[in-house]
């Protein structure tokens, strides 16, 4: 019998209600051939215990989590020193955008012994058939891995092509649910009563210098079609009564054919949806493709905008294809088709001087609030500029070179300081000061007030019309500093912002 395996989601402050598709995909690639666990951090009360009990009841051999950064590390990193420090014998294994893009300091940690660097579903299975044979001479040659050698040395293994995602195991639901019922996931949101998370494409096919998934997938991208995708969608209708879904996807528009099928499919299903693209890739969109995707309950459309001047954009090596008038006439054609428009916007790139960094901050808020002009139902976000460890690209060497770096142990990434880092808030970068930071912040705050989201749909029409009463003369003079009746305001109604809370309302 094969030792017993344990996968672990940690908790998120985004994603109380949010399926743990990874550690579900993961689990259905072993599904018949090793007896395994899901812990859902966001739903156990001490997951710590939980995991623990499991080792004490079973032969356990493997535990394995995913691991995004911020929120998440305040559980993988103390829980995954404790199961070392109590299981020695126990072989851990990390996958996830932090543990991929941070491998280093993982592996140096002595905790975890193995990186999953990309999707698991052939790499996991083959890792744990090769140590559970007593095969270590085979895990060089297994794809997708990231590990130290006998010798200390960090070991890299190839890429493998990313796989037909049709051609994957169905997702192991129904083990899922035995451990946590899929009720619990289907959370009211702004789209609907029960909104279904669903993850339904690998990576993505561009190389934005700033984005972590671009180390990961190199600009490759593989999606479900459309058929498994409404068969899934309207699977949970049936038999959960889901009227919306979050598409958690990387880049979930990439294949045009692909979105204007699946529109096609679940058109009068009466199914609102949201999901993440690029304005240039869906630009190229027909008004047909658009008007159908609308009718189809297409709500809200996440895009990077990042900032409307063009020479950044050039810097963040967008393709090269997306400019700051494109990025305006956008928000003015969704605002025709009644799609809001959920523009990013990343301040605080590096400049040459502090002067400089404040001119650019100083452009990018014009620019937003001339969106806000063209497309008042525009959401906005806003995100600091964190460093990605992009090896090789000219926006990374330039923060090296200002004197950025990361931490130089798993447990300092348990600061605040580097939590907010991880959550694009607070990015402890050279090039800021607190003056940059308080400019950015009091924006945001009076722009949260003049613009409440449409996602936290507990701020109800009254509370709407007084922040903007209170907002209004800031907003339109210019003048954003100590907006402290505001910050009441928004305290006291416990406003959600959507990139840390997410679209829930509890």
């Amino acid at each position: 019998m094969s030792k017993h395996v344990v996968l672990f989601n940690p908790r998120s402050a985004d994603a109380k209600h949010r399926i743990p598709n990874s550690i579900l995909q993961v689990g259905s690639s072993i599904d018949g051939t090793f007896p395994y666990h899901f812990v859902d951090g966001n739903l156990e009360v001490d997951p710590l215990q939980t995991i623990l009990s499991l080792i004490d009841k079973h032969d356990m051999g493997y535990v394995g989590m995913t691991v995004m950064p911020g929120p998440q590390l305040s559980q993988a990193i103390p829980f995954a020193k404790e199961i070392h420090k109590r299981y020695p014998e126990i072989t851990m294994i990390w996958g996830g955008y932090f543990a991929a893009n941070q491998h280093k300091v993982v592996l140096e940690s002595g905790w975890v012994d193995y990186v999953i660097n990309g999707p698991g579903d052939s790499a996991f299975p083959a890792l744990l058939e090769a140590l559970e044979n007593d095969r270590k001479d085979d895990v060089p040659t297994i794809p997708n891995l990231i590990f130290k050698n006998a010798e200390g040395k960090i070991i890299t293994t190839r890429k493998e092509a990313l796989p037909d995602m049709d051609n994957l195991p169905s997702f192991a639901y129904e083990k899922l649910n035995a451990s946590y019922p899929l009720e619990n996931y289907l959370a009211k949101t702004f789209m609907g009563g029960k909104t279904l998370a669903y993850h339904s494409s690998f990576g993505c096919p561009f190389t934005c210098s700033f984005c972590a998934v671009v180390p990961i997938y190199n600009a490759r991208w593989k999606g479900l079609s459309a058929q498994r995708m409404a068969d899934d969608v309207l699977g949970f209708k049936k038999k959960y009564g889901i009227d919306a879904v979050e598409f958690h996807d990387n880049n979930f528009f990439t294949s045009r054919k692909r979105v204007v099928e699946f529109a096609e499919k679940i058109k009068g299903e009466s199914i609102a949806w949201w999901g993440e693209g690029r304005i240039d890739t869906i630009n190229k969109y027909s008004d047909e493709d658009l008007q159908l995707m609308q009718e189809a309950g297409l709500r809200m459309i996440f895009l990077g905008a990042e900032t409307g001047n063009d020479e950044v954009l050039k810097q963040m090596d967008k393709g090269g294809t997306q400019t700051g008038a494109q990025i305006k006439e956008f928000a003015g054609r969704l605002k025709r088709f009644g799609i809001v428009p959920e523009y990013s916007f990343v301040l605080g790139m590096p400049g040459e001087s502090p002067e400089k960094v404040m001119r650019q901050i100083n452009e990018d808020i014009r620019f937003i609030q001339e969106i806000k002009r063209i497309n008042p139902e525009t959401e906005i976000i806003i995100y600091v500029y964190s460093p990605v460890p992009t090896e090789g690209s000219e926006l990374y060497e330039t923060i090296q070179e200002q004197g950025f770096s990361f931490p130089r142990t798993l447990e300092d990434w348990l600061s605040p300081d580097w939590e907010r880092f991880d959550l694009r808030k607070n990015p402890l970068t050279p090039w800021l000061n607190a003056k940059h930071i308080k400019r950015i912040k009091d924006f945001e705050t009076v722009l949260n007030g003049m613009y409440p989201t449409s996602s936290d749909f507990r701020i109800t029409k009254g509370k709407r019309r007084l922040l903007r009463w209170v907002s209004s003369w800031r907003y339109k003079t210019g003048f954003f500093a100590y907006p402290y009746e505001i910050k009441l305001l928004l305290k006291i109604w416990k406003y959600r912002q959507p990139e840390e809370q997410g679209f829930y309302s509890e």
